[in-house]
């Protein structure tokens, strides 16, 4: 979900300096003793300071400072960081699941208790990023990044600046049209065109959330999350929601791109959140992972790097001001006031939206039955090839 992009070129190095803490082999101080112990770390793609065109690569400093060794890998939707994790096909020690999940996720029994006396920069997390929905007590999760959801488009051929999620319907973009590639981003977007809650546990609203992407999908040419990247900088999509810390790359470094928040019908808001999940085999040493990136100079850094916005005023003090001044990654009080977060919903209401989203990617209900009727021709068809030829071989080896 969520692409990182250097914001600072080479020859800003000497400004960096003021900001990107200097590490420990830089300046001369002895590295950590190797203390043996490596913690999985599961987070969003490209979604952390790694070093590149001279910025801080965060994990290799959190190794020289502790000795913890960090292995790093990434998921794209916070969907498919549930499923890894509930089909026990690995082990992580730290993860990074946005509000919903992380409620979910608390809900199931998934997630460990964090002992916050092994992560004393959580003083830093303003308060407004305390004790929200989904994790009222504050006691499964710290917060990472946040930031709200918008539309991406290309001004040569968008000549109006996006107000309305109309414009993801609108067939004059036919085969342009991005759209996300994971249900509740998608279906939250349906869900404001028709004026609905992103947390509506109707059952005829989500059907009509879902008759609604079912009339877009003709009008658009792929369904993706990363991917925009590459097809917006290209010219070969036009339109597509995202998530605003991503003007990073695309904004900032492409002319004729735009980036829109729908103020008609209003957005969605969001935390991503750094958790441990239950079971953990190095619950301390992950503790201490959230502590080092709750520190306000490596948050700076990280951020400056990432894009997203910052849950604490220390380290956004520590930033470009040409950053933490511009209204995308920092959008003014009344976006915020106009934009909804994403709840934990019933479980009854997950597997009907699991259930809808299949028939959404494939057109309609009809054309999954119409898939498993062509799949089950394609079967039939092979097993009689199968038996006319070994029929054959049979009859010819008689003569």
């Amino acid at each position: 979900m969520k692409k990182l992009l250097s914001l600072f070129l080479c020859g800003l190095f000497f400004c960096t300096c003021f900001i990107f803490p200097v590490s420990a082999e830089e300046s001369g101080e002895e590295a950590a003793p190797d203390t043996g112990v490596t913690i999985n770390v599961y987070n969003w793609g490209e979604y952390i300071s790694d070093g590149s065109d001279g910025t801080l690569n965060v994990n290799q400093e959190f190794t020289r400072r502790t000795g913890i060794h960090v292995n790093y890998t990434t998921f794209d939707t916070n969907e498919s960081l549930y499923s890894k994790l509930v089909s026990g096909g690995a082990s992580y020690d730290v993860i990074f699941p946005s509000d919903y999940m992380v409620a979910r996720m608390i809900n199931e029994g998934m997630l460990e208790k964090l002992d916050f006396s092994n992560i004393p920069n959580y003083t830093y997390i303003d308060e407004e990023y305390r004790n929200l929905a989904y994790d009222p007590k504050n006691e499964y999760s710290v917060p990472y990044t946040w930031g709200v959801v918008g539309i991406f488009y290309n001004k040569k051929y968008v000549k109006e600046v996006p107000t309305s999620w109309d414009v993801l319907w609108d067939d004059q973009y036919q085969g342009k049209i991005l759209m996300f590639d994971n249900p509740r981003d998608a279906f939250g977007i349906a869900q404001k065109r028709l004026g609905y809650s992103f947390n509506s546990t109707d059952m005829a609203e989500w059907q009509e959330a879902a008759e609604l992407l079912k009339e877009q999908k003709p009008l658009v040419q792929a369904y993706v999350m990363d991917q925009i990247f590459d097809k917006m900088e290209i010219g070969e999509a036009w339109l597509a929601p995202y998530y605003a810390g991503d003007a990073a790359i695309l904004v900032e470094e492409n002319d004729s791109i735009g980036f829109a928040i729908p103020t008609e019908e209003g957005t969605n808001f969001f935390v991503d959140a750094m958790c441990i999940p239950e079971g953990s085999q190095h619950k301390a040493e992950a503790e201490a992972y959230i502590n080092f990136l709750c520190d306000p100079e490596i948050a700076a850094a990280n951020m400056e790097y990432v894009g997203y916005s910052t849950p604490e005023s220390s380290a956004k003090e520590l930033m470009d001001e040409e950053i933490t001044s511009n209204p995308i990654y920092y959008p003014p009080q009344e976006i915020i006031d106009n934009s909804e977060v994403f709840l934990s919903l019933p479980s009854d209401i997950n597997e009907k939206i699991d259930k809808l989203w299949v028939e959404v990617k494939m057109g309609s209900s009809g054309s999954t039955y119409t898939l498993i009727a062509v799949l089950a021709g394609f079967l039939l068809l092979y097993i009689v090839i199968v038996i006319t030829k070994t029929m054959k071989r049979r009859r010819m080896n008689r003569y």
